[in-house]
């Protein structure tokens, strides 16, 4: 019988799935209840942090939904979706809420039920934290609830405001119980035959027990090493195996490489007719995620499947490659504006894991920051950056372009819209002579085209005259990243440019990028103005003409990056809960004395052993000094001695039997017994601690 559904879309069958598979997470959940339900909410804020894949997306979907069914009204907002700046923020926020202009007190869209607003991916919103903790929250209603998810513990800032202490509570999210994993693959339709070995595996990781139940579900092996580095790797290229065919895989590497992933994407670079249907089932893969621009995969799982066909296959890597580029190249080509500055996006993108190719970029704040035109309100800030980071004769140079050339003037905003960082790109065939013999830098430029190509008549020579950003100068940062958008939309956008020239100080830290990118350092061609040298990278586009650039990048940066030996992933690190992180301190214990059997125990892959070692893998000596220690704390307190005399006796200094301790220690069987009981507990208490708050923690 064919199944039936009610109206709705396919998102809302997919969030109804996803909810039916949901599991674990009670205290949380009760924690969100009781506030939603209490008339004077305990806190007004909660913050939940942790690693990549651990399960806060989901645990946001859990809270909206209570929410719901609670009546309340709820403004959620994705920092993957959100430029991080108020005025993005609240115009996110306006789409429920009655936001006015000023600083005036946001209300929901009726007076009646509780106003809850849910961010997600909050580290990608770094930029805006302080202002949400000292402008926007406090503008909400006193019964508002507000829930934060990110992989990062709330900054400082927020703890040492006192009131915030009293309205804020942080939750660690950790890796599913073992008795939760199990409930997890139940509702996934898994053998209860198949538990045991799973739930060993995952070790409580959500994404890994979605992986894993995906490959089971398809009727493939999950045949993993419970300690094995790469887990989510090796079970995606499991799930490779049974995906329904060789198109749906090229789909999902698609997937990986892209930025985001559209119905139209998939079609072009497959030179498909139609692509709805790998579209939904992309969709409706556990570790791929859905967005206003399309869908992408979970981070863990993008590094994982591109350094996998980039190993495996690399004439595939270089077919998907050029069939993403192609569909993007396209948009670059039939669009302006704003949505031409996307496609510029998602071309960088695809660099994003090629060494040594184009500029380096601030990835943690890509795509999130516009370069926009600036105004006139903007002249003051823009010349005390000059003045600040290059001094008063260079802040005397911008001043003479301003006049000049205002239009060549770009800002990238911050906070309340004040200038971050600004770029001036200059035109210096409509610049008059006197003008050029004012500027070291477009002297030096313009000599340097005259020499080795003059341009013709009607021809254009260009030139990115400053970048400086507020905070880094010209490090990797959001105004650095806004160059390459606005020089690509140059070179698409004025068809008789000759020459093209980018101005940067300290330029040899630059030559190997720029070189890659076929602007090689201009000989000779280095100026100094107030004491410091700059450099000019150059670009004559009669000899390369931009679609020939785009080509020579593309081939150059694809050979760069094969390389014949396997992908080398860091290990993530290893959220255990905490009866995992018991039962695992406790073999550690038993095992102190047996290096072969430490070298298995998962405390090496979690923060409080990697906390103490720089190496990429953590030894099993390491581990055996860590638990070491924790012994040693016992010796902090004289009336716990016998407790370490205990402890030592049975693990450090092991007697034969746990009766032959007794005997050395002169005490009866059941007094040992409880002072080991009591002195094993305070050492995992210790490592546990440890584990959730870092070494510099409560100590």
């Amino acid at each position: 019988m064919t199944e039936m559904r009610s109206a709705g879309t396919l998102g809302d069958v997919l969030a109804s799935r996803r909810r039916r598979r949901f599991v674990g997470r009670a205290s949380e959940i009760e924690l969100f209840r009781v506030a939603l339900e209490s008339p004077e909410p305990p806190f007004s804020m909660l913050h939940v942090h942790g690693p990549a894949g651990i399960g806060k997306t989901r645990l946001l979907d859990v809270f909206a939904g209570l929410a719901a069914d609670a009546g309340a009204s709820i403004v959620r907002v994705d920092g993957r979706d959100l430029v991080p700046s108020p005025p993005a923020a609240l115009e996110a926020l306006r789409g429920v809420l009655q936001v006015p202009d000023g600083e005036g007190a946001i209300v929901g869209p009726s007076d009646s039920g509780r106003l809850v607003v849910l961010f997600d991916t909050y580290e990608r919103l770094g930029p805006l934290d302080d202002w949400v903790r000292t402008r926007l929250l406090p503008r909400l209603p006193a019964t508002a609830l507000t829930v934060v998810a990110g992989r990062r513990p709330p900054g400082s800032a927020w703890r040492a405001d006192p009131a915030w202490r009293e309205l804020l509570r942080v939750v660690s999210l950790r890796n599913l119980s073992p008795q939760e994993s199990r409930q997890y693959l139940h509702a996934c339709g898994v053998d209860p035959a198949r538990y045991g070995q799973l739930v060993e595996v995952a070790h409580g990781h959500p994404l890994g027990l979605s992986l894993l139940a995906d490959v089971v579900a398809r009727g493939g092996e999950a045949a993993a090493d419970p300690l094995t580095p790469d887990l989510v790797g090796t079970l995606l290229r499991q799930f490779l195996e049974v995906v329904p065919s060789g198109l749906h895989r090229r789909a999902l590497e698609v997937c990986a490489l892209a930025r985001v992933t559209t119905e139209a994407l998939l079609r072009e670079a497959l030179g498909l007719e139609d692509a709805h249907e790998l579209f939904t089932w992309l969709r409706g893969l556990s570790f791929v995620e859905s967005g206003p621009e399309g869908v992408f995969p979970h981070d863990l799982a993008r590094d994982a499947l591109e350094a996998d066909l980039r190993w495996r296959d690399p004439d595939g890597y270089r077919r998907v490659f050029r069939g993403v580029r192609a569909h993007i190249h396209g948009r670059l080509k039939a669009s302006q504006g704003h949505e031409q500055q996307r496609a510029i996006i998602d071309a960088k993108f695809l660099f994003r894991r090629l060494p040594g190719v184009l500029s380096p970029v601030d990835w943690d704040a890509w795509g999130q920051q516009y370069p926009e035109p600036a105004r006139p309100g903007d002249r003051e800030p823009i010349l005390d950056l000059v003045l600040a980071w290059e001094g008063e004769p260079s802040a005397a140079i911008a001043s003479r372009w301003w006049e000049r050339q205002p239009e060549g003037f770009f800002v990238v905003r911050g906070q309340d819209g004040v200038v971050g960082g600004f770029l001036a790109l200059m035109d210096l065939t409509r610049a008059s002579t006197q003008d050029i013999a004012a500027d070291p830098g477009a002297r030096a430029a313009w000599d340097y085209a005259r020499r080795h190509a003059p341009p013709r008549p009607g021809e254009t020579v260009t030139q990115s005259r400053f970048v400086i950003d507020r905070e880094a100068y010209q490090g990797p940062s959001p105004t650095l990243n806004a160059t390459p958008i606005l020089t690509m939309q140059r070179y698409l956008g004025i068809p008789n440019l000759a020459w093209d020239f980018l101005t940067l100080a300290e330029p040899e830290r630059w030559d190997d990028y720029f070189a890659a990118a076929d602007l090689p350092r201009a000989a000779g061609a280095d100026f100094w103005v107030a004491g410091r040298r700059y450099g000019l990278f150059a670009h004559d586009f009669r000899r390369v003409p931009v679609d020939a650039l785009l080509e020579l990048v593309t081939e150059r940066a694809i050979a760069q990056d094969v390389t014949p030996s396997p992908p080398t992933v860091k290990p993530p690190l290893l959220v255990l809960s905490q009866p995992e992180f018991d039962q695992a301190v406790r073999q550690a214990l038993r095992d102190l004395r047996r290096p072969d059997l430490l070298a298995r125990n998962p405390l090496l892959r979690t923060r409080v052993v990697r906390d103490r070692t720089a190496s990429q893998e953590p030894s099993a000596a390491v581990l055996e000094a860590l638990v070491c220690a924790a012994v040693e704390t016992l010796r902090e307190h004289p009336r716990d001695d016998k407790l370490l005399r205990a402890v030592e006796r049975t693990y450090v200094r092991p007697a034969a039997t746990q009766e032959r301790a007794a005997a050395a220690l002169g005490l009866p069987f059941s007094t040992y017994r409880r002072h080991l009981t009591q002195g094993v507990d305070r050492v995992v208490a210790w490592l546990w601690d440890q584990e959730v708050y870092g070494i510099t923690g409560h100590q």
